[in-house]
């Protein structure tokens, strides 16, 4: 007896029935002039895709399957539909130039199954990359630790390659906004390409995944940031910004060749990491106290120094949040505007356009300001015209790369700018770095050995304050724990120092002194130095000596 198979009729008959429809299709193609395509074979661009909004391509039974620059190919299942021509009419207004395609109802019903594996952005423009508010809160609730990261991007890897690119930047973007990363950095190597995070200031492994990814990724990267595909061998910068609820966070995208390809460093500027008052920042009251006078002067210079990513600009920023008032005038010339203030007139420079920090600077002083705020004095020409305006009449605020505070005057002297000069102008020098701090659910507490005992209390016995003498007894250490992604520490806080311009500084400035001379000129201040902030810090169970050494010479001779 010959029995019948089910399934295997079924097959038949749903593969008959795919012939004739696509044949239908083909049919339909030759009578039009246009190109016939089978989906099955073909694959869809999901940057194409979202172009148009899945509803749209329903009702319209179309489909955007690819797209080169501005040029779009849409799959069409009947050409003469008057919904067709509406949609395709809208496109054109939009700028696309289109390259129609005639496709069978099996193949649209494919490409729309891939909106369901859309990313949760829409590109909304160049350089704007808005993500869906319920989304992005979901993901950011998912990504708690690395861990976490490392298994969506794990999963994403296992699917079609055509469909995973958007939603693999979108989780490592979540991703360093949950872990508050200040950048994400991607390196190739010979075989495999690393994505690391900057925790805290300090570079975490997420995962490691392959070439073929990372060269989409790329490109992605390369397009958001409005830089250019083709160009391989000489470093780019661009810029593309996220959007959530009310915020925009920006995204500075740099581009470096390396011995293996090209490597990606993007930079997120979160406001809300950036808006910090000044009494958080972890300065110590005594220096408070200073500075709130200091800044409160009517002219003068401020000048905070430190090296790439120890806090200054977010110094600065406190600094103005804390002194302004409807009835003065403050303009910044910052690179970039990394948080909006509300009332201060903020301009950003543009080096490939001729407006430098200089150019900003002479600019600003013919709108008439009370406060100047100047991202970086980087040439001669830059730091006298800030300490003439210091001198006329405005108070400065700015930012310079030295090693302390004492190292402020001499570099100065260095750019050329008269060192009588620089003691009437300035008001104080700072000098900064960031420690993280250590988890408070996890540091663990320890007895210190002989040696690090020994230390700690030298260099709390060099404190000229009596009042910071503190006894050296237990600190801590990290350990680890899913809150801090096992690193030990949570967040940052600053060491600070200072030196302000009295008689005995003034003396010592005008005859061309070494950091040491100014130092030793400050010390009847009584104001801490970054070692001495520091150490009252592990005292107090903050941070860990071993991470004050890391950004830090303890070794340095004390004066």
């Amino acid at each position: 007896m010959l029995e019948f198979d089910e399934d295997k009729g079924n097959k038949k008959l749903k593969d008959l029935h795919k012939r004739e429809e696509e044949e239908v299709a083909e049919m339909t193609a030759s009578r039009n002039g246009l190109p016939y395509a089978d989906l099955s074979f073909t694959p869809v661009n999901s940057d194409a895709l979202r172009i148009i909004p899945e509803a749209e391509a329903r009702a319209s039974k179309i489909a955007a399957i690819d797209i080169t620059d501005k040029k779009l190919t849409v799959a069409i299942l009947a050409p003469s539909n008057p919904n067709v021509e509406t949609a395709l009419a809208l496109l054109e207004k939009r700028g696309y130039e289109l390259e129609k395609t005639v496709v069978s109802m099996i193949s649209l019903e494919k490409a729309w199954s891939f909106y369901k594996d859309l990313s949760f952005a829409t590109e909304t423009k160049a350089g704007s990359l808005e993500i869906s508010n319920d989304e992005i809160r979901k993901m950011m609730n998912e990504v708690r630790t690395k861990e976490d990261i490392k298994k969506l991007i794990t999963d994403l890897l296992a699917q079609k390659k055509g469909f995973r690119i958007s939603k693999i930047l979108e989780i490592i973007l979540a991703g360093a906004l949950a872990t508050k990363a200040s950048d994400v950095h991607v390196e190739p190597e010979e075989n495999y390409v690393r994505l690391r995070y900057r925790l805290d200031g300090v570079l975490n492994d997420v995962i490691m995944f392959d070439r073929e990814t990372y060269t989409l990724l790329l490109s992605r990267v390369k397009l958001l940031s409005g830089m250019k595909l083709n160009i391989k061998k000489d470093s780019q910068d661009g810029r593309f910004s996220v959007k959530l609820d009310t915020l925009e966070i920006e995204i500075r995208a740099s581009i470096l060749p390396g011995a293996y390809d090209e490597s990606i460093v993007l930079r997120i500027l979160n406001p809300n990491s950036i808006a910090v008052p000044l009494e958080d920042l972890g300065i110590d009251p005594k220096l408070l106290a200073v500075l709130h006078h200091e800044i409160s002067k009517p002219e003068g210079m401020l000048l905070t120094t430190g090296p790439t990513g120890s806090g200054k600009t977010t110094t600065l920023y406190a600094f103005l949040k804390k002194i302004h008032t409807p009835d003065i005038k403050i303009i910044t010339i910052e690179d970039p505007i990394e948080y909006h203030l509300p009332g201060v007139v903020q301009t950003q420079t543009e080096e490939e356009k001729g407006y430098t920090f200089l150019s900003g600077l002479r600019s600003a002083l013919r709108q008439d300001p009370d406060i100047i705020m100047i991202g970086e004095i980087r040439d001669s020409e830059t730091a006298e015209i800030a300490i003439n305006s210091a001198l006329t009449g405005h108070l400065v605020f700015s930012t310079l790369h030295t090693n302390n505070s004492a190292g402020t005057f001499p570099r100065l002297i260095d750019l050329g700018v008269n060192a009588k000069v620089i003691s009437s102008a300035m008001n104080a020098s700072m000098a900064q770095r960031l420690l993280r701090k250590l988890c408070a659910k996890c540091r663990k507490e320890v007895s210190p050995d002989a040696k690090t005992a020994e230390f700690l209390k030298k260099i709390v016995d060099s404190i000229t304050d009596p009042s910071y003498k503190k006894a050296v007894g237990q600190i801590f250490e990290p350990a680890g724990c899913e809150e801090c992604n096992h690193t030990g520490y949570r967040g940052r806080t600053g060491v600070y120092e200072a030196i302000l311009i009295d008689h005995a500084v003034e003396e010592v400035i005008i005859s061309n002194p070494s950091e040491r001379d100014i130092k030793i000129a400050a010390k009847p201040q009584a104001l801490l130095d970054m070692r001495q902030d520091g150490v009252l810090k592990i005292i107090s169970g903050i941070t860990s000596l071993e991470e004050l050494a890391r950004v830090i010479d303890l070794e340095e001779e004390i004066v």
